[in-house]
């Protein structure tokens, strides 16, 4: 089955604070589609520099900015479309084989992601050439 950028989808988690302030769990298989097997985090990332710029053969990612705010363009090879991240309690799924870029981080920005997998360098796809030709004609 062929991922598209419809299938990223924002989703709205649920604010469990009080009145001492707010606090968001993630449980996988609850919250978010899948269960969680790698955790990581970036922060201090400059305004202008762009993160990601590749897709995951095998990977579903959940972003959430738990501080500041970000930016997040998905593109399938045909379509692309753009997320901004701002609150804590609102995350991104992006199944695999969606190709990822982030972008315009706010100074205090603390974005974390989720995944479905261990890290595994051999299944990013990080030339955006070679991942069109990969979506546009997967029997190749």
């Amino acid at each position: 089955m062929t991922q598209t950028v419809d299938d990223c989808k924002l989703f709205e988690l649920k604010d469990l604070g009080d009145e001492r302030g707010g606090m968001v769990s993630i449980e996988g298989g609850k919250s978010i589609p899948f269960d969680i097997k790698r955790v990581f985090y970036t922060f201090g990332t400059d305004k202008k520099a762009v993160r990601g710029c590749h897709a995951n053969r095998y990977s579903d990612f959940f972003i959430v900015n738990v501080k500041g705010s970000a930016k997040v363009a998905v593109f399938d090879g045909l379509s692309r479309k753009e997320f901004e991240l701002s609150r804590p309690d609102f995350g991104l799924f992006i199944p695999r084989m969606i190709w990822k870029e982030m972008y315009d981080f706010s100074e205090d920005c603390v974005m974390m992601v989720l995944a479905d997998t261990h890290y595994d360098a051999t299944e990013y796809i990080k030339d955006l050439e070679k991942y069109k030709g990969i979506v546009t004609n997967p029997n190749a």
